[in-house]
């Protein structure tokens, strides 16, 4: 069984952890009980760590004259620069994230499907967008594994974040550690994933990796993170596994005995991407 690394993930408190919703409730979210024995979770509620209480009155993404504000229809109160303030103070602090789960649809947490409204007192959104700490999110973590708890009722999209997210929490420890071999180990345990990932990226990668420049370590780890990032930055197409697998057998065929085969096998990401207990085909949301 392959030792899998320990992520640190930020979500949203109100995700299964603590009653802390505008109306004093919870949301169910059964994948991150599952995550719970398998990663290092940073629960924040941005609206309460602004002052807002629980519960509250609700608040809400307003266009005004070109710009988002974060408006309180019932008080009138404007919290965009509390929440701006909140959100990049709280995001430099933490440098070593590998990922996110955020609320869905939230005017602070939302990432791609918060409502915004064209007035403060509108009854219909005039768009959708991110929440304001959302979209702070994104711009400070451009390449790190981000969802909402909705979508990641989804199998194809859950894989992805957490294969990405476990490759990241690796790459994470590959660049604390300093060593030049610890790279290339990484690498090529990653060489069936990448290559299903994105076969362009893997080749580029594999170019930074054999670093024939003789370039120092930190200047060979940035422009691997760049391509690793790209190479990562989307679920493969559904016909990639199929011929990464090909691909592995074709490159056998005449090659390497039965045990290098199987070592080399066993050492592949690919087969385990992250820990086993979450590889649930099923709907997380219809668990228990």
């Amino acid at each position: 069984m392959r030792r899998h690394p320990r992520p640190t993930v930020v979500t949203s408190m109100c995700l299964e952890l603590e009653a802390c919703r505008y109306d004093g409730g919870m949301v169910r979210a059964p994948f991150i009980e599952k995550l719970l024995p398998h990663v290092d979770l940073d629960p924040v509620c941005p609206e309460v760590e602004i002052g807002l209480g629980i519960p509250r009155d609700p608040i809400r993404l307003v266009a005004l004259e070109g710009a988002q504000r974060l408006m309180q229809p019932t008080t009138g109160r404007d919290v965009s620069d509390r929440m701006e303030a909140f959100s990049a103070r709280f995001l430099e602090e933490r440098r070593e994230v590998d990922g996110f789960i955020l609320k869905s649809r939230s005017p602070s947490c939302g990432i791609k499907d918060t409502k915004i409204y064209g007035s403060i007192d509108g009854e219909r959104p005039a768009e959708r967008g991110q929440g304001m700490f959302g979209a702070a999110v994104l711009e400070r973590f451009p390449h790190a594994a981000v969802e909402d708890e909705e979508r990641l009722t989804q199998f194809r999209l859950r894989h992805h974040f957490l294969t990405k997210l476990f490759a990241r929490a690796s790459f994470r420890s590959v660049r604390s550690s300093g060593k030049m071999g610890r790279l290339v180990a990484f690498h090529t345990e990653n060489e069936l994933l990448l290559t299903a990932y994105h076969q362009t990226e893997m080749r580029a990668l594999s170019r930074i990796v054999a670093n024939r420049e003789r370039r120092p370590f930190d200047a060979v780890m940035a422009d691997y993170e760049e391509r690793l990032s790209h190479a990562l930055a989307r679920p493969p197409r559904s016909t990639s596994n199929m011929n990464v697998l090909m691909r592995a057998l074709g490159h056998f065929s005449d090659g390497p005995s039965g045990a290098e085969k199987k070592h080399y096998l066993a050492r592949q990401t690919y087969l385990e991407p992250y820990p086993g207990e979450l590889m649930d085909l099923g709907d997380p949301a219809r668990d228990g």
